[in-house]
């Protein structure tokens, strides 16, 4: 019997609201409790640098503006979830993706854990490494990898598109 599911969140994306959507059907049919996890990682290209974590007025505004994004996210599916009855919480960590998940996975106990993918192999995959594959390998629970319709990878391909489009 599922109690609680662990649901990292990648991005606001169409993939990942179909991620988030299915985990929260899950957990509706179940009446698992839904855990929602972004981290936040030092390998992101937007992330402030190592020196903004030092303690002064602008690092720490840099800071919160990366920050705010996956908070907002987060509130917003969490408020969600708990509108459609399932008992819901956060977090946004600092660290390693995959480690984080498999490591926030071990200590609130989770029966499962429900993640997409981001959909790079060979050389990519060989080079950046996957973290849905490191935590199907390492979690100490079972592991769902949802692979996204069609239609929503479509719709996040036009949504880069049109991002890259405007910002020349």
């Amino acid at each position: 019997m599922l109690h609680r599911i662990l649901v990292p969140i990648a991005s606001s994306d169409s993939v990942g609201k179909f991620i988030f959507q299915e985990a929260l059907d899950l957990a509706k049919a179940t009446r698992a409790n839904l855990r929602l996890l972004h981290v936040l990682s030092l390998d992101d290209k937007d992330t402030p640098g190592i020196l903004s974590l030092m303690n002064n007025p602008e690092s720490k505004k840099r800071w919160e503006e990366f920050e705010k994004p996956g908070l907002d996210l987060l509130k917003s599916f969490a408020n969600e979830a708990i509108a459609a009855g399932v008992s819901t919480e956060y977090s946004q960590i600092l660290g390693s993706p995959s480690r984080i998940i498999c490591e926030t996975a071990k200590t609130w106990e989770a029966d499962l854990i429900v993640m997409g993918r981001r959909g790079i192999s060979g050389i990519s995959e060989l080079i950046l490494g996957s973290v849905s594959n490191y935590v199907t390998h390492h979690a100490p629970c079972s592991v769902l990898v949802v692979q996204s319709s069609t239609s929503a990878k479509s719709e996040n391909l036009k949504e880069t598109e049109l991002a890259n489009i405007s910002s020349r």
